[in-house]
C-alpha cells in the first residue's frame, strides 16, 4: 500500500514539474517573442518603408540618353536604395495582365509613358523629405510628372510612431503578467509539498535548510523551462527568415545571443525569487493552516 502511495506521490509530483515547466515555456516564448518584435521593430519598419516607391513620368520627347543620364544622377543620390526603369510597352502589358484585356485595342495607342520607379531608403520616407525629393526630380527637363502615394507616407509616419509607443506599453505589462503566471506555478508546485515541508520542521530541520532544494528545484524548472522557449523562438526565426527574409531577421546575431540570455535569465530570476518567497509563506504555516 506504501509502495502504490509512494508511486502515485512521484506521478504526481512529476506532473506538477511538468505543469511547471510548460507554464514558464509558454511564457517566456510569449515574452522573447515580444522582445523579438521590440528589436526587430526598425527592421520591420523599415523593410515596409522602403516599398514605398516614387515614380517619375518621362516625356514622350525624352531621349534615350536623356533617360539613362537622369537614370545615373539619381542612382547617384543619397537617398536612391534601387532604380527601376519601367518603358510604356512593359507598362501597358502589366496593365493588361491587371484588368484582363487588351486596353490598347480599344484606344488604338497606348497613352501611358516611359517611367523611373526609384524605391526609397528607410530614413528619407517622411512627408518633409518625399516632398523635397519630388521637387528636385520635378526640375528635370526630361521628367513629365512625379508621383507618389504621399496619404500612405502620413500614414506610415504616424503608425510607426504609435506602433513603437504601445509595443513599449505591452511590453511592461506582458513582464508583469509573466511574473505573475509564473510566480502561481512556482507556487502551486511548492504547495504540493507542504506537508514535507511541515514535518522537516518539526524534526529541526532549519529554514535555510529545507529551502536550498526547492530553490535548486526551482533554478533548475526555471533553466528548462527557458530552453524550451527558446527553442520555440529560434524556430519561429527560421520560419520568418525562409518566408520572409527581407526583414533580414538573421542579421544581427550578437542581438539574438542577448535576447536568448535574457530569457534564460528572466526564467532563473523569477523562479527563484517565486521559490523563495512561496517556501517562506509555507514555512510560517500553523500545522492547522496545511488543510486550506
Amino acid at each position: 500500500m506504501s509502495k502504490s502511495f509512494e508511486k502515485y506521490q512521484k506521478r504526481r509530483l512529476r506532473s506538477s514539474y511538468i505543469s511547471v515547466v510548460v507554464s514558464i515555456a509558454l511564457v517566456l516564448f510569449l515574452l522573447g517573442l515580444l522582445g523579438l518584435l521590440v528589436l526587430k521593430t526598425k527592421t520591420i519598419s523599415d523593410h515596409f518603408k522602403e516599398q514605398v516607391a516614387i515614380t517619375v513620368f518621362l516625356n514622350d520627347t525624352a531621349k534615350e540618353s536623356g533617360i539613362k543620364t537622369l537614370q545615373t544622377e539619381i542612382k547617384k543620390q543619397e537617398y536612391a536604395k534601387s532604380v527601376v526603369f519601367v518603358s510604356k510597352e512593359d507598362a501597358a502589358k502589366e496593365y493588361s495582365k491587371d484588368i484582363g484585356e487588351d486596353f490598347i485595342q480599344y484606344l488604338g495607342e497606348n497613352p501611358l509613358k516611359n517611367a523611373i520607379n526609384i524605391y526609397i531608403k528607410s530614413d528619407f520616407v517622411t512627408p518633409d523629405k518625399m516632398a523635397e525629393i519630388e521637387f528636385k526630380l520635378a526640375k528635370n527637363k526630361s521628367v513629365f510628372e512625379v508621383s507618389y502615394d504621399k496619404p500612405l507616407i502620413d500614414l506610415l509616419t504616424k503608425n510607426i510612431k504609435r506602433i513603437g509607443f504601445w509595443i513599449l506599453i505591452f511590453s511592461g505589462l506582458f513582464m508583469l503578467i509573466a511574473v505573475v503566471l509564473i510566480n502561481s506555478a512556482i507556487r502551486l508546485s511548492v504547495y504540493s509539498k507542504r506537508f514535507t515541508i511541515k514535518t522537516m520542521q518539526m524534526v529541526g530541520a532549519t529554514k535555510g535548510f529545507i529551502r536550498k532544494p526547492f530553490l535548486w528545484k526551482g533554478i533548475q524548472l526555471g533553466i528548462t523551462g527557458a530552453i524550451v522557449a527558446v527553442f520555440g523562438i529560434v524556430s519561429v526565426i527560421y520560419y520568418l527568415h525562409k518566408y520572409i527574409p527581407e526583414i533580414n531577421i538573421l542579421s544581427d546575431k550578437t542581438l539574438l545571443g542577448i535576447l536568448f540570455a535574457a530569457i534564460l535569465l528572466i526564467g532563473i530570476f523569477i523562479t527563484l525569487i517565486s521559490t523563495f518567497f512561496a517556501t517562506r509563506r509555507f514555512l510560517n504555516l500553523r500545522t492547522e493552516e496545511l488543510y486550506y
